[in-house]
């Protein structure tokens, strides 16, 4: 734990955290997977410990008036434990990940040829709202890949996140490791360590993770690449064949995903061939689960029990059990509201034409696009390849699953040919 008390002293340490990524890298995979057993094993050993620091931070957030959505976060269990150490001790036994980006040899010029080589993107600062756990995954993630990383998590969270950094540090030093790789900001440092460490040179990638003002606040004061993270705000188009059971089962199963329900289903758009009655259906369904269902004009005349939706509600997550519905023309104008308006990460479409299927996938712009099947977020599937931290919309390098690719990228190797080959 280090509590950097000036731009310097916190540019040593992240050099520090550089090196000791390098070392990891350099290593090899059967030196990090001795690292991420050992981790696992110290996280479990320090369960109740970890337990017993983050009642005392419940308590605290409490006297703090801390938002009900940030007090599930933060609460964690013997469960939310227990899949984090799983997660690490499969990151273990999955291997080198560096086979899920290998690229073949290739002649590059006349008198030059030359190989991409997968390596590790270098120091990744992880700035983290509750969420204690996601530490431990992300560490995980940053030992399989060779990479050094940070932590700034949130002021709700310090006592819970300073145990499970303990056991993490605990379990560099069982394998002969020094704790440099995982460097944790002390909260002391405040907000302004979080500013200087999004904009240190020597950090590589800064992923946001928690509410949509801590991400985009990290990204307005970044100066170095960020990779944000998104929550909430999906859709779902309702087509004329698709049935109202199936979309109340994908809407209501998508929000099971706690304590982080990352793709929940909160807006619905509902052609206008689907009866008022099935529209009724849809909503005594959601109400029999405790959802908050809001229409808009069209529907609020046709059902005047429905409350009216708020015009912002529309583009921003309401991260709660609240649904909104919208009458639509057409498949091709659901696709365009859906891409002015969602978050671009997780939308849905449930239909049974077949044509329907092949066309929203085309004209939606989403990072991940789930036909007739719930978006529910799962962190810990059953392919540890697959095991992911959470969601992006950004294009380019990393799009949809925030996994092992996101901390790695390529460079090519080019060797010239001498002129007697």
């Amino acid at each position: 734990m280090v509590t950097p008390g000036s731009q310097e002293e916190l540019s040593a340490a992240v050099g520090e955290v550089a090196q000791a990524g390098c070392n990891l890298w350099l290593g090899g995979v059967e030196a990090q997977s001795q690292i991420l057993e050992a981790m696992a094993d110290q996280l479990e050993a320090a369960q109740n410990d970890i337990l017993e620091a983050n009642t005392l931070d419940l308590e605290a957030s409490l006297e703090m008036a801390v938002p009900d959505l940030v007090l599930d976060w933060l609460k964690l269990t013997p469960e939310r434990l227990h899949i984090a150490s799983k997660i690490l001790r499969r990151l273990a036994f999955l291997g080198d990940p560096r086979w899920l980006n290998a690229l073949p040899a290739s002649r590059w010029a006349k008198d030059a040829a030359g190989y991409s080589q997968v390596v590790p993107v270098g120091v990744v600062a992880f700035v983290y709202e509750a969420f204690p756990e996601l530490a431990a995954i992300m560490a995980g993630f940053c030992v399989r890949t060779g990479n050094g990383l940070i932590l700034k998590g949130g002021n709700e969270a310090s006592q819970t996140n300073q145990a499970i950094v303990q056991a993490l540090h605990h379990g560099l030093v069982q394998v002969n490791r020094p704790t440099t790789a995982l460097l944790f900001l002390s909260d002391d440092s405040g907000d302004a360590a979080r500013s200087w460490l999004v904009q240190d040179p020597g950090v590589n990638l800064v992923i946001p993770y928690g509410r949509p003002s801590l991400v985009k606040q990290v990204i307005r004061q970044a100066a170095v690449p960020v990779l944000p993270t998104a929550m909430g705000n999906c859709y779902l188009y309702w087509s004329a064949s698709g049935k109202a059971a199936t979309v109340a089962s994908i809407v209501i199963d998508s929000h099971r995903g706690e304590p982080d329900a990352v793709n929940a289903v909160e807006k619905v758009l509902i052609h206008e061939a689907c009866t008022t009655a099935a529209v009724a259906q849809l909503c005594r369904l959601l109400w029999d689960s405790g959802f908050k269902v809001l229409g808009d004009d069209a529907l609020h005349q046709d059902l005047p029990d429905l409350p009216l939706a708020a015009v912002n509600d529309w583009h921003q997550p309401l991260l709660a059990k609240r649904v909104l519905l919208k009458r639509v023309d057409n498949l091709a104008q659901a696709a365009a509201w859906i891409n002015r308006h969602s978050s671009g990460h997780a939308n849905v479409l449930v239909s049974d034409t077949y044509s329907e299927t092949v066309q929203f996938p085309r004209l939606v712009n989403s990072a991940v696009v789930y036909v007739n099947a719930s978006p529910r977020f799962v962190r810990n599937p059953s392919q540890a390849a697959a095991i992911a931290l959470g969601m992006t919309t950004q294009q380019g390098r990393c799009q949809g699953f925030v996994g092992l690719n996101a901390l790695l990228t390529v460079r090519h190797i080019l060797q010239g040919l001498s002129e007697d080959r």
